[in-house]
């Protein structure tokens, strides 16, 4: 490449990797292509068939002559009304505004870039957890934000440590990205937490966003942070069909929380995109209108995939902290087996069984693997018993 041709990526992107799973899943396509038969259980991407109501709602929008023009990013009023109601319903959080409260997203990683966009001026400084999903970071490179990370370790619960928050130079910092009930770790929502962190963001005035899409999978009680006194002016929350529903390719998500923040958000989102289409909306209409027998379902099935999981951590020698909630199965590796990177492959090679490591999520997980429960009993029973035989 000429040195001296002006035609250059942006400096925002010098510090921006390649998607891990778009690059391993494309390496793991080819292999299959060429006779490998890898299973792979990386990424959290549900195989199940969302609602027969949000299909066949799909389907009767998409036939009318009249829905298939531009809409508006601020979503359907239709679509903001059953977000605040699915939230008065299963979370128990009552009067959201569905006119200044809540914003559709087309997607929760859509939202991570809009918010930072919003929020963020080169230098700013952000909290980000470690182990975290990528895509905080990512988004926060994108605008030059400096990213300062808190440690989540499995000695403390992998909850925050809050006098290590107090050490940081607060003053500086605008944003804390926190999700729970977490991945990649599994663990479950603390009320306790959520009001320590309400309370720290608002003596700080920090900008709490809690990422919560994984709150109905393996739970016996659905959390939000927006369920502690005060946090609706002072948080966000995000939350998603992707998972709880089975919609992930739909791209349905939602923003909640302090109307004017949500305002900043919007102006981002009108500018960058137009709202989605037409037979989306309608079709996650109908599928926040799901009952209690739907979840149930989910679940069941989820809890026998976990047993195979564990399982599966269990004969790779590694350990299981339960409960965990989620698509995923988190488990340490065990002393005097390689690291998190080199053990992954390891199993690829060996048993043709892709397993995260967990190193990708930071490095407090370079000594974990991360098992995907998405896909369907019998590749995970077929994993289980090609590791088995690998091992013995």
């Amino acid at each position: 490449m000429n040195t001296d041709n002006k035609i250059r990526p942006s400096d925002r992107l010098s510090d921006i990797k390649p998607y891990y799973f778009a690059s391993k899943l494309k390496e793991i396509a080819r292999l299959n292509a060429e006779g490998a038969d890898i299973i792979s259980l990386g990424m959290g991407g549900p195989d199940l068939p969302p609602p027969e109501a949000a299909v066949s709602a799909a389907v009767e929008t998409l036939e009318r002559p009249d829905t298939h023009s531009y809409q508006p990013a601020m979503g359907l009023p239709a679509l903001r009304q059953a977000f605040a109601d699915w939230y008065a319903r299963w979370y128990g959080v009552e009067g959201l505004n569905p006119d200044s409260e809540v914003l559709p997203l087309a997607g929760s990683k859509e939202g991570i870039t809009f918010i930072s966009m919003a929020f963020l001026n080169k230098g700013d400084g952000v909290l980000v957890p470690n182990p975290g999903y990528p895509a905080y970071s990512a988004a926060s490179r994108l605008v030059q934000a400096e990213i300062f990370t808190y440690d989540l370790r499995e000695e403390t619960g992998w909850m925050p440590d809050f006098d290590q928050l107090e050490k940081m130079p607060l003053e500086r910092i605008k944003l804390m990205w926190v999700n729970y009930p977490n991945m990649p770790t599994g663990t479950p929502a603390s009320m306790e937490v959520f009001e320590r962190l309400v309370e720290f963001g608002r003596r700080h005035q920090i900008v709490i966003i809690n990422d919560n899409p994984y709150s109905f999978i393996l739970s016996e009680r659905l959390t939000s942070i927006m369920q502690v006194e005060g946090a609706r002016e002072t948080c966000l929350e995000m939350n998603s069909l992707s998972k709880c529903l089975d919609m992930a390719g739909w791209r349905v998500g939602m923003l909640i929380g302090n109307a004017e923040y949500l305002s900043w958000v919007h102006r981002v989102k009108s500018n960058v995109d137009s709202g989605q289409s037409r037979f989306v909306q309608e079709g996650a209409i109908a599928a926040l209108a799901s009952p209690g027998s739907w979840y149930e379902r989910l679940n069941g099935v989820y809890t026998r995939r976990q047993k195979i999981g564990v399982e599966m951590m269990e004969a790779l020698g590694c350990s299981v902290r339960l409960p965990q909630q989620g698509l995923f199965v988190w488990g340490r590796i065990p002393d005097g087996k390689p690291d998190a990177i080199e053990y992954s492959q390891l199993i690829q090679d060996e048993a043709r069984v892709f397993i995260t490591p967990g190193v990708i999520f930071g490095s407090n997980g370079a000594r974990y693997l991360r098992i995907s429960l998405c896909s369907p009993d019998d590749r995970l029973e077929e994993a289980l018993k090609r590791i088995k035989e690998t091992i013995r």
